[in-house]
């Protein structure tokens, strides 16, 4: 309690660097991969994906990441193991912060797309194990996060390869690709915009006090749904669309799908900003929380109106500075690209996220569209997959959890010594 009574106001403004430091990591790391295939497939350049990026995710943060009341997101430790030293609480989200910061930075330099919510995770668990004890994390939160690292990108990969292999089935392995693309181009759109207007309003707007029952979010999908059937019916047969055909008729297919995964990319940016934006600000209101009510756990308390744009400015700057380095590992490292291509593996990955957020399954968006661009490589033959870079990658998965503990427990042990 000496410490909150005397560096209150030193707590928050570090906590508040640390935040945005661990906002900038998941701009530079996780952000860039809802854009990688994009880039990847050549549909837009890289300086245009961040910027689209930028809009979306910074969108979502703002916009649509407020209402943070829990002080430690996903329920990995109880906070009121913490009643009697919450001091210790404030310092242990300062160590959390500053490890998520520190373990994304040194992914995002090695090129390694990794998940900020497992490293979040990991570094709570870090340091509730050398204050409370093993007995305060819920091993049952942290079991189910591991079998997400096999199930998610397993599930990805299916409905990618399933995916794919549609669109070669229908379209490109027939006698007349255009016109089948402009037969099955309308259906692929309605099912998109379905399972789009779904993620974002469970996943994007449920923030902003959109509360809607099941029934009611799929019938606002579904018609959504009908209308974009009905526009892109309309839209591929017109002269506009047409003319695209000059460029060959394969260029003119892909265009259809390169719309697709645009969508696609814009929508699951949306959602991951308004969701994943808690994983930094989550901490810093706790520790603001703590300070305002002079250390008591159990007063309620509103997300203080600096913290969310700073959130927001955090990814922002995180994607500008360091986001091609992650793209270029989700677009071109694992296997080549095509619309086509990229649109199966953003369309699997939101569909994973539907299915996943239905069943409260924890779920890694990172790693989903990995195991999403798995599924494209595999269906293409095992030969079109860089090993190396999956190796690297899943190699970099399994560290995630126990770095960020470890940078978590040395920098409280730090913390400690110069507060005390």
């Amino acid at each position: 309690m000496e410490v909150i009574n005397e560096y209150g106001s030193w707590l928050v403004f570090i906590t508040a660097a640390f935040g945005f430091f661990m906002a900038f990591g998941i701009g530079a790391n996780d952000v860039s991969n809802s854009m990688g295939t994009s880039v990847g497939s050549g549909t837009v350049t890289a300086k245009q994906a961040i910027f689209i990026a930028l809009v979306f995710e910074s969108a979502g943060a703002y916009l649509a990441g407020g209402e943070v009341t829990e002080t430690i997101k996903s329920g990995v430790i109880d906070p009121m193991h913490f009643v009697a030293m919450p001091d210790v609480l404030a310092l242990g989200m300062l160590s959390a912060l500053f490890a998520s910061g520190a373990w994304l930075f040194i992914a995002t330099k090695m090129g390694w797309p990794v998940s900020g919510t497992h490293t979040i995770i990991g570094a709570l668990i870090g340091f509730a194990c050398i204050t409370i004890g093993p007995g305060s994390v819920d091993w049952g939160t942290i079991g189910s996060i591991v079998g997400s690292w096999f199930i998610t990108p397993v599930i990805a990969g299916i409905l990618a390869y399933v995916i794919f292999a549609s669109t070669q089935k229908l379209i490109f392995d027939t006698d007349n690709p255009l016109q089948n693309a402009q037969k099955y181009g309308p259906y692929y759109m309605g099912i998109t915009a379905l399972i789009l207007s779904v993620v974002t309003i469970t996943k994007g707007l449920v923030h902003v006090g959109l509360h809607l029952s099941n029934g009611e979010t799929i019938m606002i999908s579904s018609l959504i749904s009908v209308v974009g059937i009905i526009f892109c019916h309309f839209y591929f047969r017109s002269e506009k669309f047409t003319q695209k055909a000059h460029s060959g008729t394969f260029g003119a297919v892909e265009k259809v799908f390169s719309i697709l995964m645009l969508m696609t990319a814009c929508a699951m940016a949306f959602a991951h900003g308004s969701n994943d934006v808690a994983n930094a600000i989550g901490p810093l209101s706790a520790v603001v929380s703590i300070v305002q009510n002079n250390g008591d756990l159990t007063a309620k308390s509103t997300l203080v109106w600096w913290i969310l744009p700073l959130g927001a400015a955090g990814i922002a700057v995180g994607l500008i500075a360091m986001g091609q380095k992650v793209m270029a590992t989700v677009g071109s490292g694992i296997t080549d690209l095509t619309p086509s291509r990229g649109f199966a593996a953003q369309f699997a990955t939101a569909m994973t996220v539907v299915v996943a957020s239905g069943t409260g399954l924890p779920i890694s968006t990172t790693q989903t569209l990995v195991g999403a661009i798995l599924g494209i490589g595999f269906a293409r033959g095992i030969a079109a997959l860089n090993l190396t870079v999956i190796r690297n990658i899943i190699s970099s998965w399994i560290v995630t959890l126990p770095a960020g503990a470890f940078f978590a427990i040395v920098i409280f042990y730090v913390l400690r010594a110069i507060f005390n």
